[in-house]
């Protein structure tokens, strides 16, 4: 008698202890969504906000200087009396640095990234990509150092007439920063394309050549086209790099020999103090800032709209 009293209490106990825990994963469902939905919320809120002051900003500069002037001379000299904000020098630098960045970085990218995923053994894999993914977390100023101090001097001896501040030097090493970016995306892209469509054409009598260029490339293109422009967000966006290598200059033309200087490298150059707040040249900044949140906001949505092309393409 007192043995299944003694059960029955037991199982009472138990009933109790599932009810908790029933009644906590319940309360739990419920602040989930909330804790998410806040979040989310942190985000859009701290983008908005950034959006929101730019403009403020910007809005406050253009009542000194007209949009045209900014738009369309080629003239950027703020210091001068009276200043000069042409905003095309700094983008023609930043064009520059970007295009000589992208030269190096896709095709060393791109040839990374179809080694790791078509012919690398599982053992070689997993030991070169991580090796390879160590350059992304370089900090950039050390980069910014290598360009100057290494990079630069072994070109001057390529191109005598190379400058010690120039677009080449920190291009190149963009381009370097940039490469483990584009590596591992697209190796990610060409990685999950199914095995059975590689085996599909080896049984058709392809090459491994001819199945990674014509088959594995064309289905993993909408991946490798979206890690291309995050490559080219990357390095329009670069700071530390152009502003030690590339010095500040502002000027148009093609020229990669002499210095120049890029829309983040003069927001590190009036951030440092050289400009008091609220003078024209301190909104200047906001200016700048602006443009560059516009190119980045224009390649995101590049990007988007040719990964939609291509799927429905493909």
């Amino acid at each position: 008698m007192a043995s299944s009293n003694g059960t029955a209490t037991i199982s009472v106990q138990k009933l109790i202890e599932e009810k908790k825990k029933k009644q906590s994963a319940r309360k739990m469902e419920k602040i989930m969504p909330i804790l998410l939905l806040s979040t989310a919320t942190v985000s859009v809120l701290t983008t908005l906000g950034i959006v929101f002051t730019l403009l403020f900003e910007t809005f406050t500069f253009f009542g000194d200087v007209s949009i045209k002037e900014f738009l369309t001379s080629k003239t950027w000299y703020p210091f001068s009396d009276p200043g000069h904000y042409g905003i095309l020098p700094l983008i023609s630098g930043t064009l520059r640095v970007t295009g000589i960045a992208m030269i190096v970085a896709v095709p060393l990218g791109l040839a990374s990234a179809i080694f790791l995923s078509e012919y690398a053994s599982d053992k070689t894999r997993r030991m070169i990509k991580p090796i390879l993914e160590v350059l992304a977390g370089v900090p950039t100023i050390v980069y910014g150092f290598f360009a100057l101090t290494f990079v630069t001097p072994i070109l001057q001896q390529i191109i005598p007439s190379l400058e010690i501040f120039n677009a080449l030097s920190p291009g190149i090493v963009i381009g370097i920063m940039i490469t483990p970016t584009i590596a591992s995306l697209s190796e990610d892209a060409m990685s999950s394309v199914p095995n059975a469509i590689r085996e599909g054409a080896l049984a058709l009598g392809a090459t491994k050549l001819e199945v990674t260029i014509k088959v594995v490339l064309p289905a993993a293109v909408s991946g490798i086209v979206a890690s291309i422009v995050l490559g080219i967000s990357r390095a329009i966006g670069e700071t530390m790099i152009v502003s030690i290598a590339g010095g500040s200059t502002p000027n148009t033309g093609f020229d990669i020999t002499g210095p120049i200087q890029t829309m983040t490298a003069y927001i590190v150059q009036i951030a440092q103090g050289d400009a008091g707040y609220g003078t024209t040249i301190y909104y200047s900044i906001y200016a700048v800032g602006f443009t560059l949140f516009l190119f980045t906001l224009a390649m995101n949505m590049i990007a988007q709209w040719m990964s939609r092309r291509i799927r429905e393409e493909y």
